[in-house]
């Protein structure tokens, strides 16, 4: 099936979001899927700045579904791809979770408004982060619920616990990381309380910068609001069929402690349904290596040569081809 691409923008408050909707070039009464980005600057495409490469899984399934028939819409958070730097000034401070519930909703209207959508059928697929959005809408919308959510790479613990979760088994082996870990510990709870992030002297200077990297007030109030956010907690309270993909090859979620976590949440509710494929990583990438053997500090996502795993891609396709 043949497929075109157009970008759009919208407003919100005083600022815009930009994205990409890819398409079947013919069609009417069409389902759709909003694609939502995981943290920090990862843009519409699910490409970082901080991640070498620029082959971002979420236009390769966008790609992929408009074939099957799906109008897709892909958007940036406002503060980050190419118009950052225009929102950016008129966001400091005001960042929040709230906030990226409005893009998401922004996006989800402007899916709606194309002539050959079905508004009742929109379906999100959300990765890390953005599966808290996702669900955070989900619960708010009175007008345009998703007709079903994917949600990959979901965090079973809250964001804080798996930061800390991570930090520790970098520190595995180190020579006081008990210390580190407890100095960290109260670095966290005093700025959790307070907003004023104090980190000791004695840490390593990677923990103090990532530390003083949340109190940053471009980042405020999002950071503590998103530290302590749980979507196990909203689970039983989703109508909607739900679909929870954690790759075994994932090694900033963990597919059984998070996966056994989200199960526990969701145990009873027949319209939540999970998935764990073998080779699959955090971003839903075919990944080869042993778990153990892939480099936390230096991921291969977004490598040219990376693919999206193919038997997540197929269950995906099959599950909002069932709906």
């Amino acid at each position: 099936m043949a497929i075109v691409s157009e970008e759009i923008s919208w407003p919100l408050d005083d600022t815009t979001v930009y994205a990409t909707v890819t398409r079947p070039s013919s069609g009417t009464n069409l389902p759709a899927v909003v694609f939502v980005p995981g943290s920090g600057p990862t843009d519409r495409d699910w490409n970082s700045p901080l991640i070498p490469g620029t082959n971002g899984s979420a236009k390769l399934f966008a790609e992929e579904l408009a074939k099957q028939g799906f109008v897709t819409l892909r958007y940036d958070k406002r503060f980050t791809g190419p118009h950052a730097s225009e929102n950016l000034p008129k966001l400091i401070g005001k960042l929040s979770l709230q906030g990226h519930v409005d893009e998401l909703a922004g996006a989800v209207e402007a899916l709606a408004a194309i002539d050959d959508v079905d508004s009742r059928r929109i379906f999100v697929l959300a990765n890390s982060e953005g599966t808290i959005h996702s669900v955070n809408y989900q619960m708010q919308a009175a007008q345009l619920p998703f007709a079903g959510l994917i949600l990959t790479g979901a965090p079973g613990r809250t964001v804080g616990d798996l930061a800390h979760a991570q930090i520790a088994a970098q520190l595995e082996g180190f020579p006081g990381a008990d210390d580190i870990m407890r100095l960290y510990d109260e670095a966290v709870e005093e700025f959790l309380a307070s907003g004023v992030m104090n980190p000791d002297e004695s840490l390593p200077d990677g923990i103090k910068t990532f530390l003083l990297s949340l109190a940053n007030q471009t980042n405020m109030p999002f950071t503590q609001e998103v530290w302590m956010a749980d979507i196990a907690d909203d689970l039983q309270d989703i109508d909607a069929p739900v679909l929870i993909i954690i790759g075994k090859k994932d090694i900033q979620v963990d597919w059984e402690i998070d996966g056994g976590i989200l199960q526990a949440a969701a145990e009873g509710k027949s319209t939540i349904e999970f998935f764990f494929p073998e080779n699959a990583n955090h971003i839903m990438k075919h990944e080869d290596k042993p778990r153990d053997q892939v480099n936390p500090a230096a991921p291969n996502y977004n490598e040219d040569g990376a693919i999206l795993d193919a038997v997540t891609l197929e269950k995906i396709i099959d599950w909002l081809g069932s709906r």
